[in-house]
């Protein structure tokens, strides 16, 4: 049991109908999950206004509301907060509830288009590899040290993350790296959260259904950065456009990284293969099982980040040799036949290009490239001509297939599409709507030597149509494929 005045400390109050020295047992947003002596949060959701259930959630057992406005019909014995947001009185209640477990360990947050899930990964994989006990929050899992709790969303609802930044300190976790969405800020679930440092990867084209403009986007990213402390650092990618924007108003102490420019920490590429990549990391050289240019700046944040959290570089440099893939990530696997195909997340334009880029430059030359790609459906339909476009332009060979069409129409998304392939192009495109076919067909045109990448859904293992969730994962698929054709 929590006091209610204590836990609305540092919220944004307009009026309280009713006393607030009252004990809750828990803060709950949704009226389907309230029990006795809660207190209810309505916030106005994307789709529904959590104001609507005010009632209800008082019939379940809550015994106070937070609200943006009062309902006409105020019960008696009931306490009713009028606050000036929800979604940031919700934050801020969450962390108090919880005494506020992200003032108790080192929390770093991860935001951009592209690398937040491998930087994040990828410091929980070194620190832990330093010995030390560590905390992840990531579109891939959840980890309390060592323990693994499941994850919907990019940025979990802000009781779920405070709840598990609890639990990461009753464990003894040294540090939490955290990804941090768009969403997630503009819905202020990062609110009331103390972070001693941020990342900051990339901006690139994603999420327009939801932000509508690209300049919304970008500006829901830098709040991120202005809100940090004075005590955490601020590390940005100078190399995009958009990388000292982000720090134009923070507090925090300022530092870059950058392959392209004058930085703060620097990388230079110096081999490449499939097995990986030999870096050149502040004049001092590391191989990697990582490969890529867009895999030297998540290292490159990854370096810079333990540094300016006080691990001694050399050490540091050691167990940068030692990491793996993240899941989803530039995963592959080779045939007997010498095939190679690789699984990548790469849902956006810019981090498709960043794929085929790599594999081309690695590439002897008389390889046949594959590309099986599709694109998710009730999310940014601006993208979908310019990721077929891509994919078609840097490819001997595309499949435009299903990813997840959701609620949408698989056909009317590939339609799309094929919308931005040019003239040229056409030829060297293919449509099949089954995704296990379409990655059955790419293995069946493959020959010695050729390389498939199968993009869009990399750590996914489902697929969504229509509401219902299938089993499916495309690392799965092409294994069994490759197999059923040794037959």
């Amino acid at each position: 049991m929590k006091n209610l005045k204590d836990i609305l400390y540092q919220v944004s109050i307009r009026q309280v109908f009713g006393s607030t020295d009252v004990d809750v047992n828990a803060v709950v947003f949704d009226s389907r999950k309230i029990k006795k002596n809660d207190v209810f949060v309505a916030q106005k959701g994307v789709t529904v206004d959590g104001h609507l259930y005010i009632d209800k959630a008082i019939l379940l057992g809550a015994t106070s509301v937070i609200c943006e406005y009062f309902p006409e019909d105020k019960k008696e014995g009931v306490t009713y907060v009028q606050v000036d947001d929800s979604g940031a009185a919700l934050a801020i209640m969450s962390s108090n509830f919880f005494d506020n477990p992200s003032k108790k360990l080192p929390l770093v947050g991860v935001t951009g288009t592209n690398g937040k899930t491998t930087i994040a990964s990828l410091l929980y994989q070194l620190f832990k590899k330093a010995g030390y006990r560590v905390g992840l929050l990531s579109t891939v899992k959840i980890l309390v040290d060592e323990t693994e709790f499941k994850t919907t969303h990019t940025t979990p609802d802000s009781v779920t993350i405070n709840s598990y930044l609890d639990k990461m300190v009753e464990a003894g976790v040294d540090y939490c790296f955290m990804e941090v969405s768009s969403h997630g800020i503009h819905q202020k679930r990062t609110e009331g959260l103390f972070f001693a440092g941020g990342i900051f990867t990339n901006l690139s084209h994603d999420h327009l259904d939801y932000h509508e403009t690209f300049a919304e986007y970008r500006n829901v990213k830098k709040t991120f950065f202005d809100g940090l402390p004075k005590s955490a650092f601020a590390l940005t990618n100078i190399d995009d456009k958009n990388g000292g924007f982000m720090l134009q108003n923070t507090k925090a102490k300022k530092y870059s990284y950058a392959l392209k420019t004058i930085a703060d920490y620097k990388a230079k590429i110096l081999e490449k293969q499939f097995s990986g990549s030999l870096l050149k990391i502040n004049e001092i050289e590391v191989w990697t099982k990582l490969i890529g240019g867009f895999n030297a700046y998540n290292l490159l944040a990854i370096y810079a980040a333990s540094e300016l959290l006080g691990l001694e570089k050399l050490e540091t440099l050691t167990i940068i040799s030692k990491l793996e893939n993240v899941s989803g990530r530039f995963e592959y696997v080779v045939s007997d036949e010498n095939v190679t195909a690789i699984v990548d997340y790469a849902h956006t334009p810019d981090a498709l290009k960043n794929v085929l880029e790599t594999i081309n430059d690695i590439r002897a030359g008389n390889e046949q490239l594959i590309t099986v790609v599709g694109c998710g459906g009730d999310r940014d339909k601006t993208k979908r001509p310019k990721m077929a476009h891509i994919a078609s332009q840097l490819s001997n060979q595309t499949i435009f297939t299903s990813d997840n069409p959701r609620t949408e129409d698989a056909q009317a998304i590939i339609d799309e599409m094929e919308a931005g392939v040019t003239a040229e192009n056409y030829k060297k495109t293919l449509s099949i709507l089954d995704r296990k076919q379409a990655i059955k067909t790419a293995c069946k045109f493959s020959k010695n030597g050729d390389i498939i990448l199968i993009a869009g859904k990399g750590h996914e293992n489902y697929q969504e149509i229509n509401g219902i969730r299938t089993h499916f994962d495309d690392l799965e698929e092409v294994k069994n494929s490759f197999n059923q054709l040794k037959k």
